[in-house]
């Protein structure tokens, strides 16, 4: 799955992931391939993610995310 993490001025990350990990408004929660679409808000907190056994992470103060096909769009403030 594709994981893009963009703020107002710039592009973050952009790259294929196995799982991210982002914090919620009602707790962290994992975002896995094929998982259902949904719309939440996001909280001051770290945007995980792993590929090919490697982890990164995105600090971030709130925002939004959007997963749709296999596509997790992370808008943060």
């Amino acid at each position: 799955m594709v994981l893009k993490v963009i703020s107002a001025e710039n592009i973050l990350f952009q790259g294929e992931v196995e799982k991210v990990s982002l914090p919620g408004t009602d707790g962290t929660f994992m975002v896995l391939p094929h998982h259902a679409s949904l719309i939440s808000t996001l909280v001051k907190g770290k945007v995980i993610y792993e590929h090919d056994g490697n982890k990164g992470e995105v600090s971030v103060d709130g925002g939004i995310v959007d997963v749709d096909n296999d596509v997790v769009s992370v808008c943060i403030y």
